[in-house]
């Protein structure tokens, strides 16, 4: 327990008085070189931050993790999370060389290449212009030229069977279509089946023309007066001046041709 609480006090006190002895031990300086005594420290620093952090199990960086989270140094608690969970592909902690430092827009950055059991791991942390808070602390896993390789054909292919994945989807889309506009033709008919038949529109009986009477056509009876006379006067039915003709009325010609 007051191991655990060692650490945590070691890692959070250190978003604050980091460095102290070095910001108390050196001027401020725009330069882009750093001064000598200045980089010592800072690299001195952060290699005793390296052994505390690669010391530490599990529990102890999820606590620190919440610790710093809730205290707001979120590089910090970034870096930690990282280094949890590359834990495995790295393995234990072996050693580490001697660092770099330079300038950046934001303060330091101090890299660190170490060795852990697995693979080597390049140690970086930033802290601000003034040495008193981190911003970011970060492992980056130094890999092979061939397991990039593998990395980058795996992606490749990833990419690709994606790409192929969604062209084929699209294709068997497109080759539904067809069905689509049968199933909505056969849904069209049976609709149109199952709709009752429109009544038949009542056709209105012919109207039968009125008959013309043709009486006061008088030419038109004289004629047809002698026509009559004559005919009945020759059969001998009727004499001449007998005949009276009351009324003329025109028949339809569909009667003359039934007769």
């Amino acid at each position: 327990m007051k191991q655990i609480k060692k650490h945590l006090i070691w890692i959070l006190c250190m978003a604050a008085c980091l460095f102290s002895l070095t910001a108390c031990g050196s001027s401020a300086d725009d330069s882009s070189d750093v001064d000598p005594m200045t980089a010592a420290s800072l690299e001195q620093q952060s290699s005793t931050i390296l052994n505390d952090i690669a010391a530490m199990t599990d529990e102890q960086i999820d606590m620190v993790i919440e610790q710093n989270a809730e205290y707001g140094s979120a590089g910090l608690a970034s870096g930690l999370e990282s280094y949890k969970n590359l834990r495995d592909d790295l393995g234990a902690y072996v050693s580490s060389e001697a660092g770099t430092v330079k300038t950046t827009d934001e303060g330091y950055e101090i890299s660190i290449p170490t060795q852990f059991e697995k693979r080597a791991c390049e140690f970086v942390i930033d802290v601000d212009k003034q040495l008193t808070t981190i911003t970011n602390v970060a492992f980056n896993p130094v890999y092979t030229v061939g397991e990039n390789m593998t990395k980058a054909a795996l992606n490749t292919l990833m990419g690709m069977g994606t790409v192929f994945a969604v062209l084929i989807f699209i294709s068997l889309l497109i080759s539904c279509f067809k069905y689509i506009s049968v199933f909505e033709n056969k849904m069209k008919a049976k609709a149109a089946a199952a709709a009752p038949a429109p009544a038949p529109i009542p056709v209105p009986a012919p109207i039968p023309a009125a008959e013309e009477n043709l009486t006061d056509d008088l030419e038109l009876v004289a004629v047809i007066t002698a026509a009559i006379a004559a005919a009945t006067e020759a059969a001998g039915a009727v004499p001449a001046d007998g005949l009276v003709v009351r009324s003329i009325r025109r028949v339809p010609g569909s009667k003359w041709k039934k007769a």
